[in-house]
């Protein structure tokens, strides 16, 4: 185990601590996109999450909800960890802009320097972005994350030698619905991804097969149940939502051990699955 308390370069090096918020139980759901979840079982599946992170020797840091802010369990998207620090993100989405100031608030409880804020109009959501390996960033430009976005992340990670290489993506259901490039695109180990093809851009595919980097091509009910969604704790371990069968297969098929979480609530009616529940703080 590292000492440091912080650091994130990797999508698949071993999870080592997490910071999760817990579930606010009231707000406009409606508004957030949601489809309107019951309180007792939001609560209950987000606990069981956490359960499951300590069960497989994850550190769990855990934030209070945020009343109101029905979005603000999905921790990924409000701020990137790196090698150096932290960077609260600039979200577009109206409903969430508070949500950046609120998880700097986090980094700082918690000893962890920040790196520099996205501010004005240059927009990231930390599920648009993915890193390729320690020193390769993907960013996906859709209608969450904008170019000005990902150049003012090139400049806060030039001083760690990390490159930001950005991917348009598709209108898909247009601007009021989630698409990030995490919602097609996850990590099992280094070398084998899980991929939703019908959303990735070509040139993100002709990348990752430069890389040699070999993939699960998953079909439409698998997508729909989130199946493209895992949380990787180790190479080859990986967490996801339960409901998704094909996928689970798939990867144990690979070799991959799967563990599964009750998503009815927490994921399957906001549309965020356990990469969107967790921000990594440690990586190592």
């Amino acid at each position: 185990m590292s000492s440091a308390p912080f650091g994130v370069t990797s999508m698949v090096a071993p999870l080592q601590r997490v910071l999760v918020r817990k579930p606010a139980t009231s707000g406009d759901w409606d508004g957030a996109g949601w489809r309107t979840p019951d309180a007792t079982a939001l609560e209950r599946q987000h606990e069981q999450l956490v359960e499951l992170l300590d069960s497989l020797g994850v550190e769990v840091v855990v934030a209070e909800a945020l009343d109101q802010q029905v979005d603000a369990v999905y921790m990924h998207d409000s701020s990137i960890v790196s090698g150096q620090g932290a960077i609260p993100l600039n979200m577009a989405k109206a409903v969430r802009k508070g949500e950046p100031a609120h998880a700097q608030q986090e980094f700082e409880r918690l000893g962890i320097p920040i790196l520099g804020t996205l501010e004005g109009d240059a927009y990231l959501d930390g599920g648009d972005h993915f890193y390729l390996d320690d020193s390769t960033v993907a960013v996906g430009l859709g209608y969450r994350t904008n170019q000005k976005g990902a150049q003012a992340l090139q400049r806060l990670l030039d001083p760690e030698g990390i490159h930001v290489e950005a991917y348009d993506m598709p209108h898909d259901q247009g601007p009021d619905y989630v698409l990030h490039l995490q919602s097609f695109l996850s990590g099992a180990t280094e070398n084998l991804f899980v991929v939703y093809e019908p959303l990735a851009p070509v040139r993100l595919l002709q990348d990752l097969k430069e890389r040699g980097i070999d993939w699960i091509a998953i079909d439409d009910e698998s997508y729909h149940a989130m199946g493209c969604n895992i949380l990787p704790v180790r190479p080859g371990v990986v967490i996801v939502v339960d409901g998704a069968p094909k996928v689970r297969s798939a990867l144990e098929a690979k070799g991959v051990e799967v563990h599964a979480y009750d998503g009815t609530d927490l994921s399957l009616k906001g549309d965020g699955g356990p990469t969107c529940l967790t921000a990594p703080l440690l990586r190592a």
